[in-house]
C-alpha cells in the first residue's frame, strides 16, 4: 500500500514540474538532478532491498537511513539555492532604485523643508 502511495507522489511530482517548466527557470544541471533524484525515488521504493545494499557498501546501516541523508542534503541544496536566488533579486531591486534615483534627480529648491 505505501509503495502505491510514494509511486502516485513521485509521479505527481513529476507531472507538476513537466506541466510547470517554464515557470521553474532553474537551470539544466538542477532540472538533470531533479530528474534523477525522481528516478531514485522511484526505484529506492520499488527495490527497498537494493537500497540497503548499496547503504552497507557504503558503510551507511540502513537503507532509510540512507535516504534521510539524500534529503538532507537537497533540503540544504534547496535552502542555499534559495537563499542565493533572494539575495540576487534584492541586488537587482537595489540597483533599479539606484537607476530610478539617478534618473529623476530632485533639484535642490524643489525639496520640502
Amino acid at each position: 500500500m505505501i509503495q502505491l502511495i510514494l509511486l502516485i507522489a513521485a509521479v505527481a511530482l513529476a507531472i507538476y514540474f513537466l506541466t510547470h517548466r517554464r515557470k521553474a527557470q532553474a537551470k539544466a544541471f538542477v532540472k538533470i538532478g531533479f530528474v534523477v533524484f525522481l528516478i531514485a525515488t522511484v526505484w529506492a521504493v520499488l527495490r527497498p532491498d537494493d537500497l540497503t545494499v548499496i547503504a552497507n557498501a557504503i558503510g551507511v546501516d540502513r537503507g532509510t537511513d540512507l535516504m534521510l541523508y539524500a534529503l538532507v542534503v537537497a533540503f540544504m541544496f534547496t535552502t542555499l539555492s534559495t537563499w542565493i536566488r533572494f539575495r540576487e533579486q534584492e541586488l537587482r531591486y537595489a540597483r533599479l532604485a539606484r537607476a530610478v534615483a539617478l534618473q529623476s534627480p530632485v533639484a535642490p529648491d524643489d525639496q520640502p523643508q
